[in-house]
């Protein structure tokens, strides 16, 4: 890859490269729009894993957007935005990662039906 022109490495090279680019300073705060969206399942869990030890090793605050309710799993908290508005949050608390999926897949569930008896 270091022998190449960015046009020419795939999706998941260039999201990788850009995430080593954006922790490379060890910055407090950290964006990530979608930070698995170009990788397979192996690597996206090897970078939510480290996106989690550098939340916890550094203190860094991470917000991450993502559709991806496994993606979010790795998270203490989850605001769910719907319509342009956050409609509600979840803390994951003392639960485990597993634990805290399945109350974001609820909720999901919830946000796809009747929203009046979800709130």
């Amino acid at each position: 890859m270091r022998d190449k022109f960015p046009n020419e490495v795939s999706g998941g090279q260039k999201q990788r490269t850009s995430v080593c680019r954006a922790l490379i300073t060890n910055p407090d705060l950290i964006f990530a729009d979608e930070p698995t969206g170009a990788l397979d399942s192996k690597a996206a869990t090897n970078l939510l894993g480290s996106l989690e030890h550098i939340r916890e090793s550094r203190e860094a605050t991470i917000l991450m957007v993502t559709h991806d309710a496994f993606a979010a799993s790795y998270s203490n908290r989850v605001l769910f935005i719907k319509d342009g508005e956050i409609y509600t949050e979840i803390h994951k608390g003392n639960k485990s990662r597993k634990q805290f999926f399945q109350m974001i897949l609820d909720c999901l569930a919830l946000l796809g039906g009747d929203t009046d008896a979800a709130r």
